[in-house]
């Protein structure tokens, strides 16, 4: 697996801004928050807070995915939203590009996951002691060897959609820690943020913010 950090050097792209929330289109390969050591300290959130001093962390995408992430722009939308995500108020929808065609249009994938301590941070399905994770499937289109999926997660366990499309045999494309060749042999991995709907910290609304894949 790669290990090599080289973050791509796009423009911020900002997707809504007001004065309770910001969100912006993170590019894959951008950490979302510092690593450990000065290696690692190029991030979105660094980049933010250069633009935007008072913007707060609310929640992550991993380094690779790329789409809608939301901060809080005060510490009242910070636990507003920070409630919404552990309640699961939230509704996210993913795309994903992923090896093989599933035999059915849609599905749910309900196994629970836990990390695999000795090669972390890969996580695995564990039934004995993993958390309970559940992803909502949809196939929207393939190509007789690869398929377009959207993904709608009810849990946010790290790696959720990685593992869950692993474990049903349809790896996403490019995943450097789970797909193995064919598969990774993608420049990227095939997995985006495509939609976040959430309730506005300021008089509870429904707000849908949406980034196109970009493939």
């Amino acid at each position: 697996m790669d290990t090599h950090y080289a973050p791509p050097q796009d423009p911020l792209v900002v997707l809504h801004e007001d004065a309770e929330v910001l969100l912006v289109d993170k590019p894959a390969g951008l950490l979302s928050v510092p690593g450990k050591g000065p290696h690692l300290a190029d991030c979105l959130m660094s980049r933010i807070q250069a633009v935007f001093p008072q913007a707060l962390l609310v929640h992550r995408l991993d380094r690779d995915t790329s789409g809608v992430m939301i901060f809080a722009m005060t510490p009242y939308a910070q636990r507003h939203l920070g409630l919404q995500f552990e309640k699961r108020m939230t509704r996210k929808t993913y795309v994903a590009r992923v090896w093989g065609v599933p035999q059915e249009k849609s599905g749910e994938i309900d196994l629970p996951l836990i990390v695999d301590w000795p090669n972390r941070p890969l996580q695995m399905v564990c039934h004995e002691t993993g958390k309970p994770a559940q992803t909502e499937w949809k196939r929207i289109k393939d190509d007789g060897v690869t398929s377009r999926i959207r993904l709608h997660p009810r849990t946010g366990r790290s790696h959720q959609l990685r593992v869950h499309m692993l474990a049903i045999g349809h790896p996403i494309l490019g995943d450097p820690f789970y797909a193995k060749s064919p598969a990774l042999d993608f420049p990227r991995l095939m997995l985006h943020s495509e939609e976040l709907r959430f309730n506005h910290p300021q008089g509870g609304r429904s707000v849908k913010v949406r980034a196109k894949a970009p493939f």
